[in-house]
This record gives C-alpha cells, structure tokens and sequence, in this order.
C-alpha cells in the first residue's frame, strides 16, 4: 500500500497528481530546482525536497537526484508525471532498484517503446499500421516532404518538416541538437509527413491481471510546432468500423509488451481515413483530462491502484457520456512565431462554472521562468454535445482575467469558434492555414473604448476628493480644461491619446457618440452607440489591465512625449526573450553578408530553440552573441546595415 508518493515533476501534472493523493488519504513530496523554489506544486505538497540547480539537466532530469530526494523524504512510491523522466527505463529501474513503487509501466513495456524506431518495428510485427521509416542518407525528391523525429522524443521537440533536399542537412542537424538537449538522446529518424493528417489517440489502462481498457478516442490535430494546443475527446467524426479498429490495435500494442497503467498509443490518419501507428506514450497524457471526463474517471487514481497490485475495477470500462474539449492556455504570443514569454504572472482567474475544470501550475502572484515549457493551464470543458463544449470553454476563456505576460488566449478562443473547428474539420494543418485570420491586429474602435475607459480610471485614481463618491468619483463641478493621457496597446504598439475633462454634469469625454456612465479607480462604464459596456480595470505600475465581456486589453502609460533615446538603432537585431545563444551562422562575423531572412542565431529558451533571422539583406556591423551566452529579453545580439543608394567612393571617383 502506497501511502506516501514523491511526483518527480513540476507545476500542473505535480498538482494534479497532488488532488488525486489528497483524495485517497496519501502523503505528498514534491521536488523542485531553485527557479521553482516558490512554485505552487511546492506550496501545495506536504513535504518537498530540493534539486541544487535551474537548468533541467541539472535537476528534474537527474533520476539519481530524485531517488534521493524520495529516500530522504520517508516516500515509498514516485510517480513521473509527463515529459522530463517519465518515459526513461533506466530512472524507472532506479526507482524500483532503491525499493521504491513504481507508479508506471514495466521498465521491459518502457525500453520496448522508449525508441519510436523499435516501437515501430514491433508494432509491424504485432500487424499494427505504420509509415515505412526513410533514411536521412537516402532521401530523394519524391520521398519530401519528410517529419523528422527525435527517436527518444514528445512533445514536439526535435522535430522538423523537410519540404526542400538542399534543407535536410541543417535541418537534421537542428533536429539532434534540440533531442540531445531535451532527452539527452540525439538519435533522429524520418518518416513521410502526412500534409493534411490528423492525429488520434486511444487512452489505455492495463493491470497485471491481464486486464486492458481502451477509453475511447482524443483528436489532437491542432498543434503549433508539432506540439497540442486544443484536444477533445472523443474524436469526431469516426465511423464505428474505424474506432473499433483503432482500439484493437490500441489493445494489442499494450498486450504486445505486457503493459501496466495508462499508456496512449497514437495514430495519424490520413485525409482517406487510413490510420498509421505513430508511437505509444508509455505514461499519462498531457490531455488525460478529456478521457475523464467524458468516462467519469480519475486515471490517476487508476494508476496508483494498479501500482499497488489491483485489477482494474471491471471486465470493460464504464460507457462514456457527453464531450470534452481542451485548451492549453501558454504563456505566449502567436502573432510573433509563437514566441514564448516570461514575467509576472499578475492574475490567472478562470471563471467557476457547472462543466469546467482548470489544471495549473501557477496562481496569480507567480513567474513565470525561463526554464520550462510556458503552459500556464489547461482548460477543460465537459458537456452533453461536442458544440455546446466547444461554447462553454470559448466564453469562459473570454471571461478569464489573465494579466502578466502575453497569452495565446484570444487564440484559443477564436479556434474554438472557427468554422473549421465547429465542423469538425480538424487536421495537422491547422494553424499553418489559419493562424494570421486567428491573430488579428486588436480592433482599433473597441482598443479605443478600453484605452478610453483606462484614462477615465486613472483620472478617478489620482483625484484627490476619490474616496466616499458613488457614481461618478471625484469630479469638480466645475468646467476645467481638456485633460490628455497617452496609451501604448500592448502587443500590437498601436497609440491612443485620450482626452476628457471635467463638467458640472461628471466627466465627459471628447469622443463622439460616447457618454460616461459611471467611473471608478477599478471599473468605468461607457455608452457607445447607445450600447452600455463595462470595463473592469487593474493597474499594475504603467501596465494597465482591462477585461471586458468580449476580451480583453493591454496597455502601457506612455509619457505626454516621446523620449528620443528610447529609440532603436534600425537593423538591430534584440533578443526576443531571455535565454541561451547556442549557436550561429556558420562562418558568421562582423563584415559578412547576409540575406533578409537567413538565420543567423539559434536562442535555446523554454526547452524550444529559436532562430533570430536577418531583417534585410546587408552587412553584419556588430555582432554581440556568442555560444553559450545567456542573454535577457531585448539584449542587443547583431546590427545588419542596408546598403545605401549614395556610394561616397563612387562619388569620389566621379568627381
């Protein structure tokens, strides 16, 4: 009997594992690196121990560390969580070797799919669908486009799309920095990429009773950079044929290797229907809440009991009951290359309501670092039919406040209400085809009307008489001059200058057609065009917050005037967010040439490199990064200088 569990993982998984323990009477200890010292899976458990360190490679991925850590701290079970250590056979065999419970599959069931070629190999003999593997060395025109895959690998990372032969080198090459960095395991292998595929999943859980569940089916084809960005189950749109043929084979992968606990075996189908099997996850799922909700389970009590030696609670899984949809709010900007952002995480409030659960790692008051993935939440929503899931989670992201750095929120929203979306039209594609029509420049009348109500908030702030007035603060029953007040939108850089002034009636605005109802320090209601709107506004030094019904806004206080040194120097090129420069250009230095676009810098930030491209074909005249160098957001690495049309040399032999 497992009474007290180390989670050898971080932020929502740890916390969610955490619920699950508090329910069933069992201690908890948490592990955490030093940027994670504060971190809420740390405050919620019941003991924690401390991994000396930041990067993950000096902590969460040194199994070593964490046996210890549960040794130390009296736990006789450790549970992996996802990603990390979960899918390493040598941490699992460790874990057991020191006499502890291994909350997982067998070290055997591990080393088998560990490798997505021997998993491969495998599930070909066990008469599983699969893409024949191409190798890199002989690759032709007509086998592109290719998906490279790091064999040890999830997640997305070290991963890339070949469409060109002359890329496959630098690509490949990406491919096995970015998994020796993340796994520790260069090994990469290709496969043909399917353009239009989508990717389902079965969710098993297995005993050592030779029991094995099949629950269900998730669709998680809309991804950014070959990880999940919103998941529902079940998959819609599969004939009855289909999914029975997807579980059978989702059955015979987990008997195949004599696997225990939950476990997801993935599929790509093609744009025809044609299912291929892509790889076995041997651990719980990112996306595991949407299997139970529609089935009414907790796989995470389910992993435990079949840990401790229980045989799954019946023959066959109970039947499921409505749908569920997904969304992973990250920490974020898609407009920018899905640029991932760090900061203060200021407020995360999701609205409570009947049908909606929200996983996280943080509370409003956290950071969020640089060292690990930047998902904030996951989101889920439950509910008798696919659309009124879909709804439910759309509105409740639209009402969440959410202030700190940049989110793919109003992203999330806008697939969710997406026609494709809504009818089921789900592929790998996604985002590729959509994602400038999901990440409009804010509208410039509703940025107005927020900016609006920002300068009347601040201007009840700063009014001395403020205190003890109801309904229109502390406004002069007097005429006064027009007063102006500038705003930066935040991410999109558009400016607003407002003006309003004081009257014997209460504050006026000189916009036309808009009357001020009420105005607070924390709330202003506005008129326009006879349509009554209420905006909810938090202020936190010269970033300004303001939440409607319908969205939400940014804004930065700028000055009455420009500062002229604040500006840039054109061509310079600025890290987009902290990290570490792991590479350059080949032959890259002061003097050389590039093009517009050419890579010249590769940023490791949040377990994801990052290209820093040439802004225009030129000069490389400063270059100020180097391998190795950790560098902060808006730190200068290069200057590209554009010729100009006045050549004075040429002048001087003229002349």
């Amino acid at each position: 009997m497992i009474t007290t569990l180390l989670v050898a993982n971080r932020g929502e998984i740890a916390c969610r594992i955490f619920r699950t323990c508090r329910t069933l009477g069992i201690a908890t200890v948490a592990v955490y690196s030093d940027a994670d010292a504060d971190a809420l899976h740390v405050r919620e458990a019941d003991t924690a121990v401390r991994l000396p360190g930041a990067a993950p490679s000096a902590t969460y991925l040194r199994g070593d560390l964490v046996v210890a850590a549960a040794l130390a701290a009296g736990a006789d079970a450790v549970h992996p969580g996802y990603g990390f250590l979960s899918e390493n056979a040598g941490f699992a065999a460790a874990v057991q070797d020191a006499g502890l419970v291994w909350v997982g599959p067998p070290v055997k069931a591990i080393e088998l799919m560990a490798s997505k070629t021997r998993a491969k190999e495998l599930m070909a003999a066990a008469g599983v669908p699969l893409l024949a593997p191409v190798d890199p060395a002989e690759a032709r025109a007509e086998d592109l486009p290719l998906l490279l895959k790091a064999a040890a690998g999830g997640g997305g990372r070290g991963m890339r799309i070949v469409r060109e032969l002359v890329d496959l080198e630098e690509e490949l090459t990406a491919a096995v920095a970015e998994a020796l960095s993340a796994f520790g395991n260069g090994e990469v292998f290709a496969e043909p990429y399917v353009e239009r595929g989508r990717h389902v999943e079965v969710q098993i859980m297995a005993d050592e009773h030779d029991g094995v569940w099949a629950l269900g089916t998730r669709d998680c084809s809309l991804q950014r950079r070959h990880q999940k960005v919103i998941e529902e189950a079940p998959a819609p749109g599969l004939s009855d044929e289909l999914r029975d043929r997807l579980h059978a084979a989702a059955v015979a992968a987990a008997r195949a290797v004599g696997y225990r606990g939950a476990g997801t075996v993935e599929f790509l189908l093609t744009d025809d229907g044609r299912p291929y099997f892509l790889e076995m996850n041997t651990r719980l799922q990112v996306e595991h809440p949407v299997t139970e909700a529609v089935f009414g389970l907790d796989l995470v009590a389910l992993q435990l009991r079949t840990a401790e030696g229980e045989p799954l609670p019946a023959a066959a899984p109970p039947h499921p009951a409505g749908h569920a949809v997904e969304a992973r709010l990250y920490a974020e900007d898609p407009a920018r290359d899905w640029q991932p952002q760090t900061g203060a995480l200021l407020s995360l409030d999701v609205p409570e309501e009947p049908g909606i659960r929200l996983d996280t790692g943080y509370t409003g008051g956290d950071t969020v670092g640089v060292h690990y993935d930047p998902m904030l939440a996951k989101v889920i929503a439950h509910a008798p039919t696919r659309t009124e899931a879909a709804r439910l989670l759309a509105r409740t992201l639209e009402r969440a406040r959410i202030h700190g750095p940049v989110t793919n929120r109003d992203l999330l929203v806008r697939s969710l209400r997406h026609p494709d979306f809504m009818a089921a039209r789900l592929d790998t594609g996604f985002y590729e085809r959509h994602l400038q029509a999901l990440t409009p420049a804010p509208d410039e009348a509703g940025g107005r009307l927020a900016a609006t109500a920002t300068a009347l908030a601040d201007a009840a702030r700063n009014s001395t008489a403020a205190v003890g007035v109801a309904r229109f603060g502390a406004w002069r029953n007097l005429p006064s001059q027009p007063q102006l007040r500038r705003y930066r939108g935040e991410p999109d850089g558009r400016e607003y200058e407002i003006t309003y002034r004081t009257t014997r009636d209460g504050p006026a605005v000189d916009t036309q057609g808009v009357r001020v109802v009420v105005a607070r320090p924390d709330r202003v209601t506005l008129e326009s065009a006879g349509v009554i709107r209420h905006f909810t506004v938090s202020r936190h030094g010269d970033r300004v917050y303001v939440d409607t019904a319908t969205g939400s806004y940014t804004f930065t206080a700028l000055p009455r005037f420009t500062d002229p040194a604040e500006r840039t120097e054109p061509g310079s090129l600025l890290a987009p967010m902290p990290g570490t420069v792991v590479r350059l250009a080949e032959g890259l230095a002061a003097g050389a040439a590039v093009e517009a676009g050419q890579p010249l810098i590769w940023l490791e930030a949040m377990k994801m490199e990052h290209r820093i491209l040439a802004p225009a074909t030129g000069t490389l005249t400063a270059l100020h990064a180097a391998p190795g160098l950790q560098v902060e957001v808006g730190a200068l690495l290069a200057v590209v200088t554009e010729p100009t049309d006045h050549d004075p040399e040429a002048s001087e032999e003229t002349a």
